[in-house]
């Protein structure tokens, strides 16, 4: 049986991959008055006088919204909120399974930003943070900027969660190809959420970074830009560099790809330095192959697939990220926890080689990591 039929023979066996089990045994009548009525008024009335005690007494601190309308979903584009839902669904069991969080999935059946910020500022007591996902750019920008006032975390996994990683991958590959990260000129192709995020998070770590999208480099210069491009424009490219791929490429250490598939070849990769490291992330075929890369001179090679070595997945940060920025009750996610985590995660490799340069993601050292770190970031604010 192949990986479709076997997919869809798990999901019509299970219903789906959640359900919805009681904390508390209702076996007998005092069970019953202590969970339901009467006894739950009297935590009501707890709450009504003090509204953090909600905290203390309901689900509220150990559960995340994941908040999605399908409208960028993994590769397959807007396919829409009920073709959504099953990777909603398995958002909710890696979180779940990897830091023993209780996500549940919300599918929105509108595109409307306005309608979006309302719906989940509305749903936002319920829950201890939100993780947006699957929210075309640039509409997710202002959708997570609208959102950061709600009093919890609120974070797009799709930019910040592959930031994180990338940079952690990053720390570790610099050790392999004897580089410095802060020589570094490092190209993205692709100016979407994770493009965007990953550039943010590099520009003061590194000395250059280049962002491409379908029509090139980003420069201020450039006509048709976005806000958001021209602003990323400001920050990066300092050299005023115009053209496409191969012009970004040339003397470049480091090609980090979130853009699409067998977008380069091994004529590419011989324009950048010696010892480069590509990171081709494009999912399930990366911008170029490893075998490919390597050809070209790459030294180190990481993708977003499992059956390659490195593999660049945003599971190894959004877990830790949110247990430790539920269980420090922080209301939102630093720049300084994003930093923090992406340092804990490089750090759990102590000896890099250019076939691991990352934690695997059922390393169990990372959520704790990461989470500690994030803990100890926020507590630094």
């Amino acid at each position: 049986m192949d990986i479709k039929n076997k997919a869809l023979k798990l999901h019509q066996d299970h219903g789906g991959k959640l359900v919805v089990r009681s904390a508390v045994e209702i076996k007998n009548k005092n069970d019953l008055c202590l969970a339901y009525t009467p006894g739950v008024a009297e935590v009501c009335k707890e709450i009504v006088a003090d509204s953090e005690s909600v905290w203390k007494y309901t689900i509220k601190r150990h559960t995340v919204a994941i908040i999605s309308d399908g409208s960028a979903v993994l590769g397959l584009g807007n396919i829409g909120a009920e073709a959504a839902l099953p990777v909603m669904e398995g958002k909710a069991a890696l979180f779940k399974t990897f830091a023993d969080i209780d996500a549940f999935p919300i599918c929105l059946s509108t595109q409307n930003d306005a309608e979006i910020i309302s719906i989940v500022k509305n749903l936002a007591p319920v829950f201890g943070g939100i993780n947006l996902e699957d929210i075309t750019a640039p509409r997710c920008f202002a959708i997570e900027k609208s959102l950061q006032d709600l009093g919890i975390p609120v974070m797009h996994d799709d930019q910040h969660g592959t930031a994180v990683v990338v940079l952690a991958a990053l720390l570790n590959a610099v050790k392999v190809v004897d580089k410095k990260l802060a020589d570094l000129k490092v190209v993205i192709s692709g100016a979407g959420a994770a493009g965007q995020a990953i550039a943010k998070l590099l520009i003061n770590q590194v000395v250059d970074v280049l962002v491409l999208d379908s029509k090139g480099i980003l420069i201020e210069c450039r006509e048709g830009l976005d806000e958001y491009k021209k602003n990323l424009a400001k920050i990066t490219n300092k050299n005023k560099i115009s053209g496409g791929v191969k012009e970004a490429l040339l003397k470049a250490d480091v090609f980090i790809g979130v853009s699409k598939g067998n977008l380069l070849q091994a004529d590419d990769i011989k324009l950048m330095n010696k010892r480069a490291i590509v990171l081709a992330m494009a999912n399930p075929a990366p911008e170029i192959m490893p075998e490919e890369a390597k050809k070209g001179g790459a030294m180190v090679v990481a993708t977003g697939r499992s059956d390659y070595p490195n593999q660049v997945n945003n599971v190894l940060a959004f877990p830790g990220i949110f247990k430790g920025a539920l269980e420090c009750r922080a209301t939102q996610i630093t720049e300084e926890m994003k930093l923090a985590a992406a340092y804990a995660l490089a750090s759990l490799i102590k000896n890099p080689t250019e076939q691991q340069i990352i934690p695997d993601p059922f390393d169990k050292r990372v959520v704790e990591a990461v989470s500690q770190a994030v803990k100890k970031a926020w507590r630094k604010n």
